[in-house]
């Protein structure tokens, strides 16, 4: 095959695999956003932007359609290329699916303590397994692997707040602006998020200031990671050793090249007790189980609501319902595991369960 059949070739299918991922997107609708009734406040109205809903279960699915459209774009992935991501579970979750409707073979490295029903879903779509004992090593291991396999990383935490359009092409920031639309309060006060890579903050913020919105956003962050740590003091960059938070999918040991801290007003601390308790509430008043990172966001809801209700404000909060809970019935949802741990939740579990059922 002459070099220009080959780049023929390479096109048509890179066309064909871009044409792929936008006929998926096409067949599903948007995420519901939920009003969660707060009768303690009733001049603040709190949004739940519920991405458990997606097809591979979380917030994570928008993430690995922009890596896989922007790896293709820059032809940094063609027919036979092994596609390697490091993830703690549901990145990589989303990424196995796409790969697999590609055709392409795709390897997780993960923490050996991620959630066993996240591995079952990582190997359902297709997915092949790599742990690795220290969380640290992921970034290493995942390079070494598409060196190895002469693959392609796609670097969720590099690529994460570049790979997204954050001018809008339905991004999570647009399609939560738009749904407020017709609501007592259509600008939020605040919105609230997670930062695992920094990619989903940093497109709301951007998005705010391209739509020169009042809206302040507060990035929520468990106490043992280093976000919040590097926003109070640049210089923070990487974690104690040691040093980790029991929720899975945000707060990070070092600071990520897609966290951007300027796009970000304020980050709220959470003790990983607190996280545990306001998602049990939640569950309880949704009638269906959360997972541990949207309890994390609705800590620092309560908050900023708490602040707002003080000061005699009115308006909204807008925040994100990161997953569901099926994935975490042998941690979060384990009383023994959480025990064993030393996770006192209980008394967090109450006070959520007041601030949102009054």
């Amino acid at each position: 095959m002459t070099a220009d059949s080959s780049d023929t070739v390479a096109r048509a299918w890179r066309a064909e695999a871009v044409r792929r991922i936008e006929a998926d997107y096409n067949r599903s609708a948007d995420t519901h956003l939920i009003r969660l009734d707060l009768p303690r406040y009733p001049q603040i109205k709190l949004y739940l932007k519920d991405e458990s809903s997606h097809p591979t279960g979380s917030l994570k699915h928008r993430l690995a359609r922009s890596l896989f459209l922007y790896a293709l774009c820059n032809a940094w992935i063609g027919p036979d290329t092994c596609v390697i991501e490091a993830s703690s579970g549901s990145t990589a979750v989303s990424e196995a699916y796409f790969a697999r409707m590609l055709g392409l073979r795709f390897i997780a490295v993960v923490p050996a303590t991620t959630a066993a029903p996240k591995l079952d879903a990582i190997r359902f779509h297709g997915g092949e397994i790599h742990t690795v004992d220290d969380p640290r090593t992921v970034y290493d291991v995942a390079h070494r692997l598409a060196r190895e396999t002469g693959g392609h990383y796609l670097d969720q935490f590099t690529y994460a707040e570049r790979a997204t359009d954050w001018r809008g092409n339905n991004n999570i920031a647009e399609s939560i602006f738009a749904q407020m639309s017709a609501e007592e309060y259509p600008v939020p006060a605040w919105v609230v998020c997670g930062a695992g890579t920094g990619g989903t903050s940093a497109t709301i913020g951007r998005y705010i200031a391209y739509q020169r919105h009042t809206t302040r956003l507060c990035v929520a962050d468990p106490v043992h990671s280093i976000f919040h740590r590097h926003f109070a003091d640049r210089n923070a960059i990487a974690l104690p050793e040691g040093c980790a938070s029991c929720i899975e999918g945000i707060g990070r040991p070092r600071v990520e090249p897609s966290f951007i801290p300027s796009v970000i007003d304020r980050m709220i601390a959470v003790e990983d007790a607190q996280s545990i308790g306001a998602m049990r509430a939640l569950s309880r008043r949704l009638g269906r189980k959360v997972g541990g990172s949207t309890g994390t966001n609705l800590v620092a809801c309560a908050k900023l609501i708490e602040e707002m209700s003080t000061r005699g404000e009115q308006g909204s909060i807008v925040t994100i319902l990161c997953d569901g809970g099926e994935r975490y019935g042998c941690t979060y949802y384990d009383d023994s595991w959480l025990s064993e741990r030393g996770v006192d939740w209980q008394t967090h579990e109450s006070a959520i369960d007041r601030f949102v059922s009054g």
